[in-house]
């Protein structure tokens, strides 16, 4: 073996090697979908506001709403009160495990930071367990069902331990259930807790319930034309959230239809064969597709970058987790520019004795069809990973590990903040990943595979390289439909946009989701 194979296989080790403990920990970190739920339901709490003193939502709005959108909502959030208690239970039981492995290897008992963040977890997953039943409880209210709501939150009061439950949630349910109680009480300093504690649709419902104990006639008539105006926001939104996907769905659907029949119809010559001959004139080989790959990507992305952020953090004596939002998504776009940049840089010095290269690699051409294979391929990949991002929820069960932008998006209601998140996500996430995955690794591929192999592998790196288990289907999916408009096209321009667009999509639907809950 040469010394360049020898450095090339340490590397990979040294690279791999937190990737892997990254897959592995996503095993039993929870995903944002039930998330996304619970801010979909508080936008339909809000718009089912319309119905007050009408009792009718009307046809249109129906549809948005459902027949009963109070019962829906008890019932989404029960729902992600089970997933939770079952990520406890999961996560408990793997705690349990880890700790047993130590007493049975005789190692000391120190907590590993595995094992602290698991726990963290746990206690999280707690927290969040209470907020939902407070939640809850206001629902119940809303639906006239005052005992059971009492019963959720008195057993809430008993059952907390403040040394997992913040006391906040405490006060909270304790200040509800004065106010739907018999006799209904106020509490010292209710209005403060709710207006600190609660928020959306929740904070509210629990503020009319107070001004009418306390008959603050003037508040009570504020708030209910307040609700009206945000009801009427919220169907504006529920439509946007709802409607463009099932737009972009029933296109996509309709576009794969044509397709498939144009197969059948025109055998080889048809737009979804894959030909052989689009192969690209590969001049490098495997040593050359690895380096880039595990240096310019891997290495880079999460070693080296994670150091230097980290010890200029620690000079600076900053951390991460400290800074609010608008200096996160700038510390976000910061160290994805920078990873880019030497990714490109390394792709750059080592392709460089190939030049000239051969034709249509790394193909930006303006002046082509490549905004229709953009839009074509958006539209086609929208049923495809919603059909694989449902089976791929039965697998998983809410567990697997979401990108960490993602939830900063949904919790963003700064639009400096949003922004920055778009220009990462839709511009920079974009032009990087579709040179190095599409640009580079798909054509250099099909030098040892067909196109079609060449399509699946680049994608299945390219979904793992996210570096979340539960997203490897969806994302691979998406990378397949991103490989064959770029084998087709021969047009970087072409995937980019795409790309460009999904990850678009995503952020703005995050955005006006995470507005129902202020």
């Amino acid at each position: 073996m040469t010394i360049k194979k020898i450095l090339i296989v340490i590397v990979t080790i040294i690279s791999l090697f937190p990737v892997i403990l990254a897959l592995v920990s996503s095993v039993n970190q929870p995903q944002v979908q039930s998330n996304l739920q619970l801010y979909q339901t508080n936008l339909i709490l809000q718009a089912a506001e319309l119905s007050e003193g009408t009792g009718d939502l009307g046809s249109a709005q129906n549809v948005l709403l459902g027949a009963n959108p109070y019962a829906t909502a008890k019932s989404q959030y029960q729902e992600v009160k089970n997933l939770t208690q079952e990520n406890i239970k999961i996560s408990s039981n793997s705690l349990k495990t880890d700790r047993s492995d130590h007493l049975l290897n005789k190692t000391k008992l120190n907590v590993n930071s595995e094992q602290q963040e698991l726990e963290k977890q746990i206690n999280q997953d707690k927290v969040f367990l209470k907020k939902v039943d407070v939640s809850l409880g206001i629902i119940e209210a809303k639906q006239g069902n005052t005992v059971e709501a009492i019963n959720i939150w008195d057993n809430l009061i008993k059952t907390s331990d403040n040394k997992t439950i913040k006391s906040n949630i405490i006060e909270t349910a304790t200040v509800l259930k004065a106010l739907w109680n018999q006799p209904l009480q106020v509490l010292d300093n209710s209005e403060t807790v709710i207006q600190t504690n609660l928020k959306g649709w929740f904070r509210n419902q629990a503020l009319k319930q107070l001004y009418q104990i306390e008959n603050r006639k003037t508040e009570l008539l504020s708030l209910q034309n307040q609700d009206a105006q945000i009801a009427n926001q919220a169907i504006i939104k529920l439509a946007l959230v709802g409607g463009i996907p099932i737009i972009s769905g029933l296109l996509g659907i309709g576009i794969l239809v044509i397709l498939i029949t144009q197969r059948f119809l025109q055998g080889k010559s048809a737009i979804l064969a894959v030909n052989n001959d689009l192969a690209w004139e590969t001049p490098w080989d495997w040593e050359v597709i690895w380096s880039v790959l595990i240096a310019g990507f891997f290495l880079i992305g999460q070693i080296i970058l994670p150091v230097a952020f980290g010890i200029i953090g620690s000079s600076f004596k900053l951390s991460v987790a400290s800074l609010d939002l608008r200096y996160k998504a700038v510390y976000v776009l910061i160290s994805y520019l920078t990873m880019a940049i030497t990714g490109i840089l390394v792709l750059y010095f080592s392709i460089k004795p190939f030049f000239p290269l051969p034709k249509n690699w790394f193909k930006l051409n303006v002046f082509s069809n490549w905004i229709l294979w953009g839009l074509g391929g958006y539209f086609v990949a929208f049923p495809l990973v919603v059909i694989i991002s449902l089976v791929n929820q039965q697998i998983w069960h809410g567990l697997g590990g979401s990108n960490p932008l993602l939830l900063l998006a949904l919790e963003s209601q700064d639009k400096i903040a949003l922004i920055i998140f778009f220009i990462t996500a839709s511009v920079a996430a974009p032009f990087f990943e579709e040179v190095i995955f599409r640009g580079f690794l798909l054509p250099s591929l099909t030098r040892y595979l067909p196109v079609w192999g060449a399509i699946v592998v680049s994608s299945l790196i390219f979904a793992l390289a996210h570096l979340n288990l539960s997203e490897v289907l969806p994302l691979a999916t998406l990378g397949i439909v991103l490989g064959f408009v770029y084998t087709r096209s021969k047009n970087l321009l072409s995937s980019m946009l795409l790309h460009s667009l999904w990850n678009s999509g995503t952020l703005i639907s995050l955005f006006i989701l995470g507005s129902g809950n202020s």
